[in-house]
């Protein structure tokens, strides 16, 4: 099992004391009426965790920077008193708070507001479903939330009980809501190996689904594994893997359902085991993926840690950010409307109106992938059947299923791996599903012979291929 996510960087430098059961003080400022109501979610968006023990105006400080709108605050937690509060110590309605989120909303923006994490005490104190429901709802009324996340893990994770209030109470608010004429969204943020969910999250899950709750997303936690590993493919591992545990659980849901059921996230830069090391060039193999999948949402431990000083790694302020928020908008996985029927033959368009093309039209393996002026031939000429690209009678495919920058492309025996595996995704790529990176003309060349290779998906006219 993984080491486990939310861990407090830091606490805030004045505490007050509880003074009287299920009173909660602490450093908030006067309290404030309701939060506005939000504009909602995009189908697929990022929403970095943002920690609520720091200052709330880092939430629009973040938005100004970079034009991402959507986070999620970390985390809401009753410290063992059956009592939801802001990192255990501020109550709900602390002014500071409540308008941080109506600026942000204001400005087209929404939150999801987590609950748990590693560090705190969820609401597993209140010991009845009707006490456990009661404090879920001030909190979705106070924030006037449409969507919450479920930070479940450690001993909590293994605690069924609790769980099965949990599931109760969630299921009843979201009859309750929908009575009313809104919408409750669940999202449960859960630790996994690149292999998949453990048995307790499994069945966490199975136990939502026997009481009938719609979880909106299953969140990955892709971090922390404890070997050193390539962080960035470990993420894409595991959310293959998961794809496939949710269909054994919602056996009914099609696959592209299935995708938009999740949401991944890392924790940036170096882990709480300092060989592992997410980095910015594994952000961008992740959105690649994400976006080319339909995954629904992504986000990262923390929006305080996103500068090179707390990540660790080298980076701009903000970058993984505004890495990540490439992913917002859209209602599933983006297909260029050019794409021909399956099976058909056509010829692959690239930069500057060139061809894909078989060099010497060899139908030899390892042959060159290259640009090339349109001509008509077999060469140019490319079968698209399922998820693989054919001319010549050979598969489009990565050399030696290559999964770094710079890999070349090139035909070979079909033989159903992931180097041969490519979806369509936004802006026309051409997305290899083994690599999660994108069909490239190298050096941004439109010179007849320029090699194909993949690289990191950038949304440039040296990625953009039309079918047809």
């Amino acid at each position: 099992m993984p080491q486990l996510l939310k861990k407090r960087l830091f606490i805030p430098a004045v505490v007050l004391p509880l003074v009287a059961a299920g009173v909660v003080v602490g450093t908030q400022i006067a309290a404030s009426a309701a939060a506005n109501p939000g504009p909602g979610f995009p189908a697929h968006f990022a929403a970095p965790y943002a920690e609520m023990w720091n200052n709330p105006s880092t939430l629009m400080t973040a938005a100004n920077a970079t034009g991402n709108k959507f986070y999620t605050l970390a985390f809401i937690i009753s410290q063992g008193t059956c009592n939801a509060s802001i990192d255990g110590d501020t109550a709900i309605t602390d002014a500071g708070w409540n308008n941080a989120i109506n600026s942000l909303r204001a400005a087209g923006g929404d939150v999801i507001a987590s609950f748990g994490g590693a560090s705190g005490s969820e609401l597993t104190s209140c010991s009845t479903v009707a006490s456990m429901q009661a404090q879920y709802k001030r909190v979705i009324d106070q924030f006037n939330l449409t969507r919450i996340d479920l930070d479940i893990e450690g001993g909590t994770l293994d605690n069924t009980a609790a769980n099965d209030r949990r599931n109760t109470a969630l299921a009843n608010l979201q009859a309750q809501y929908a009575a009313s004429g809104k919408t409750l969204a669940v999202n449960y943020t859960l630790p996994v190996n690149p292999t998949g969910l453990l048995s307790n999250s499994l069945n966490l899950l199975n136990n939502a689904k026997s009481h009938n709750l719609n979880v909106n997303v299953v969140n990955i936690m892709t971090m922390d594994y404890g070997p050193a590993m390539d962080m960035g493919q470990a993420a894409i591992q595991a959310a293959n893997a998961l794809h496939s545990q949710l269909g054994q659980i919602w056996n009914t849901k099609s696959s592209a359902q299935l995708w938009a059921m999740e949401g991944n996230t890392p924790m940036i830069g170096v882990n709480d085991t300092s060989a592992e090391v997410f980095n910015t060039q594994d952000a961008s193999e992740l959105e690649s993926f994400a976006a080319s999948n339909g995954i629904q949402m992504l986000a990262f431990w923390s929006l305080g840690r996103d500068n090179s000083g707390s990540s660790g790694t080298s980076q701009s302020q903000y970058q993984f950010t505004n890495t990540f928020r490439a992913i917002t908008g859209g209602g599933g996985p983006t297909t260029p409307p050019t794409t021909p029927p399956a099976g058909s033959t056509t010829p692959i368009h690239g930069i500057a109106g060139k061809c894909v093309d078989v060099a010497g039209a060899s139908s030899a393996n390892g042959t060159a992938v290259q640009l090339f002026t349109c001509n008509g031939t077999g060469a140019q000429n490319w079968t698209h059947s399922g998820n693989t690209f054919q001319a010549l009678g050979k598969c489009l495919d990565v050399a030696a299923a290559g999964t770094a920058n710079g890999s070349l492309v090139q035909i070979y025996d079909c033989n159903g791996t992931a180097a041969q595996a490519w979806t369509t995704g936004a802006n026309n790529r051409l997305v290899n599903t083994g690599s999660g990176k994108c069909l490239d003309a190298s050096n941004n060349s439109s010179a007849d012979g320029t090699r194909l290779q993949i690289w990191t998906c950038a949304g440039s006219a040296n990625q953009s291929w039309t079918l047809g």
